[in-house]
């Protein structure tokens, strides 16, 4: 995939922006850290680190269920009086 950007000046910075298309398909976000390098007559622009992995609402509730039998096995302790010095 090849898209054309101008370079323009913000304050004292040389400023190249990035299409969503392109942060989307390097899984990257505003504020994320990109290594430059140049190889030959060309910049390079690479990812400083590996990208987070994305859930989807699917996968995050996966473990729901899991989490509601851990609350239904800790349950006692979560009910009744005070029976010592701890604050109620």
């Amino acid at each position: 995939m090849a898209i054309t950007s101008k370079i323009r000046k913000q304050g004292g910075a040389a400023v190249v922006t990035i299409p969503p298309a392109l942060l989307k398909l390097l899984d990257l976000d505003v504020g994320a850290q990109v290594m430059l390098s140049v190889e030959g007559r060309q910049l390079i622009a690479r990812p400083a680190a590996p990208a987070r992995r994305r859930y989807s609402m699917a996968e995050l509730l996966k473990g729901a269920a899991g989490m509601k039998r851990l609350t239904a096995e800790v349950a006692w302790a979560q009910d009744g009086d005070p029976v010592g010095r701890e604050i109620a």
